[in-house]
């Protein structure tokens, strides 16, 4: 057995000292988008301090739990703040929790993120679905020995976002009618915001928004044969020739203010799972 895979053993079985929960679908919840939160109905919060092995979130609007209980009627595990690369964590703490999710029965992850709109059709306060993503972050949670029961040395990454999921957000945001946007996302290391050139070159490789985070856990769900679906809201807006300074403070802002919208597609979509 992996070290990993033993760390992982040790953290599913402290988990279930505490509830006895089976959940199938997995949420990763951004910064500002806390509110689906409290649309879970609540069986158990476990601090990430008292689960072995996990790390502990050191960003001021990620609150550190993971919620059980129950949401549009299925059971869920959900993440109430997650992990950074700028955070000084491995990539392999990133994601540690996602492999604890698998191993606890979860077979869907729903990830969400605040991101900068590199798209000039794109505002402040859309929502993006992602169809798909660049790696730019200079690190891969798959580096080093493969644990073979974890998952396979090269997993294809053709269908990264589900293609089923995306189809049933689309049809869950025509009958909410909500507006949507569809498109890349791109991760940088942070945590400084980019550059005007490299929100050039970034708009230049394909990419329709940009963040921090998400990939790592992309990767390592896919690796794990987890179905993935991903949602961005778009907190500012890169574009080089009329780039303004942005706060943390305005970020939290925009994703408050149009958190509500993606809550009603994400809770839409769990309870059509």
């Amino acid at each position: 057995m992996s070290e990993l895979r033993q760390h992982i053993d040790e953290a599913v079985a402290s988990i279930r000292a505490r509830t006895q929960s089976n959940p199938r679908i997995g949420i990763i919840l951004g910064t500002g988008l806390g509110g689906l939160a409290a649309e879970i109905t609540r069986e158990v919060e476990i601090d990430y301090g008292d689960v072995p092995h996990f790390p502990v979130s050191t960003v001021e609007s990620h609150h550190g739990k993971l919620l059980f209980g129950t949401l549009a009627g299925k059971n869920v595990v959900a993440m109430q703040g997650r992990f950074h690369f700028y955070e000084g964590y491995s990539m392999q703490q990133i994601t540690f929790p996602v492999r604890v999710m698998k191993f606890l029965g979860v077979d869907t992850l729903l990830i969400s993120n605040a991101a900068g709109a590199l798209n000039p059709l794109f505002r402040k306060g859309d929502v993006m679905l992602i169809v798909d993503h660049i790696n730019l972050l200079g690190d891969n949670p798959l580096i080093g020995p493969n644990d073979e029961t974890l998952g396979p040395r090269f997993p294809d990454m053709s269908e990264a976002y589900s293609r089923a999921l995306l189809s049933m957000a689309e049809q869950v945001a025509l009958d909410l009618k909500i507006g949507i946007r569809r498109g890349v996302y791109v991760a940088m290391s942070g945590p400084n915001l980019e550059t005007r050139a490299e929100y050039r070159f970034l708009r230049f490789t394909g990419a329709d928004a940009v963040g921090m985070s998400t990939i790592p856990e992309n990767i390592v769900a896919v690796h794990m044969g987890m179905r993935v679906f991903g949602v961005s809201i778009m907190t500012d807006e890169c574009f080089p020739d009329a780039l303004k300074p942005v706060t943390l403070e305005e970020v939290i802002a925009v994703a408050n203010t149009a958190e509500p919208k993606m809550t009603a597609i994400m809770k839409e979509l769990v309870g059509r799972l």
